[in-house]
């Protein structure tokens, strides 16, 4: 499963694309395709280890959460990410059907994709990702370093 504009392509023709990063990826029975990864514009927050773009800033809905790294914000939109299988997790708020969320680029973990809350006051956070702030750039290149004081081993938001 893919999320956001990612499309596999066909190559029908031997033609050129105007996207800023593509790459050959191989798919089942053996068809090459195109990845295309969205560029964004704006103020971005992108993979520290590959730079590819995954959110903006304009579409973090929480700042609150945290995981085992630190800090994690919640985004209602990324980009350029794929999801891992959907499995049953308890989180500091309770049960949730979530999926680890992967960088297209590189492959590197960056968060989690809420499915499905089972508490209806957590019932927003479904369809959006969380992600660490540990494993990803901002938009000022900045990145977070994991300090003494992270509470390890969180890995939810800190809801008020």
């Amino acid at each position: 499963m893919v999320l956001g504009e990612i499309r596999f392509l066909r190559e029908r023709k031997s033609g050129r694309t105007s996207s800023s990063l593509e790459r050959e990826k191989g798919r089942g029975g053996g068809e090459m395709g195109r990845l295309f990864v969205v560029t964004l514009e704006g103020k971005i927050y992108s993979c520290k280890h590959c730079r590819t773009h995954i959110s903006l800033s304009e579409d973090i809905v929480s700042k609150s959460f945290h995981c085992r790294h630190g800090k994690a914000y919640l985004f209602s939109k990324v980009v350029n990410v794929t999801v891992g299988e959907i499995e049953e997790r308890m989180m500091m708020t309770g049960m949730h059907a979530v999926c680890d969320i992967f960088c297209v680029g590189c492959g590197s973990i960056l968060g989690w994709k809420y499915e499905t809350a089972h508490e209806k006051s957590q019932k927003y956070k479904e369809g959006k990702s969380v992600l660490e702030r540990f494993k990803i750039a901002g938009p000022d290149e900045s990145r977070y370093w994991v300090g003494h004081e992270t509470p390890i081993g969180s890995s939810d938001a800190d809801d008020v």
